[in-house]
């Protein structure tokens, strides 16, 4: 099951108001619960089947706690392809990527564009909630690596940059 399927399958429990959904799979069980209406959040459980079972709840993620250990992870990581000059910009957690801050302004960043650290590139919504992503490096950017508007995962690689 890919992510968009999940994703969909999240928005039509969230609506049916079911108050929980559990789906198995010949390599997946995923369980769906929505909150009460007071806090209106929905949690999503989903583990191999290969692998025991354990309870986890998503909640809001802050931008920059999760981005300081990927800054770190980076810093440390071989590169080992024709970019390897470059700096890989990667997303801090799940959820849509936005390169505009709403439908009518321009894009945080184009190809091209200088930034320096600290900048924002893109924002993610994350459970309704709309992170702005920051550069970890100054630099030039040199390659979008994600359409506007599409589901990212957690470490997905957004942005190239060259940081010279």
């Amino acid at each position: 099951m890919d992510l968009k399927e999940i994703q969909n399958l999240i928005k039509f429990v969230a609506k049916s108001g079911a108050s929980e959904v559990k789906l198995e799979m010949d390599d997946v069980k995923i369980t769906i619960k929505t909150g009460s209406e007071d806090d209106g959040k929905t949690y999503v459980q989903q583990v191999p089947m290969n692998m025991p079972q354990q309870q986890m709840q998503q909640a809001p993620v802050q931008s920059q706690p999760a981005q300081q250990p990927a800054t770190q992870e980076e810093n440390s990581a071989p590169k080992t392809n024709e970019d390897s000059k470059y700096v890989t910009i990667k997303s801090p957690i799940i959820g849509t990527f936005y390169r505009k801050p709403s439908p009518d302004k321009k894009a945080f960043v184009e190809v091209g564009s200088e930034v320096k650290e600290g900048d924002v590139l893109c924002t993610i919504e994350a459970m309704k909630l709309f992170n702005e992503i920051e550069s970890e490096v100054s630099g030039k950017i040199v390659k979008v690596l994600v359409d506007d508007s599409s589901p990212v995962e957690f470490d997905q690689p957004l942005f190239l940059v060259d940081p010279s």
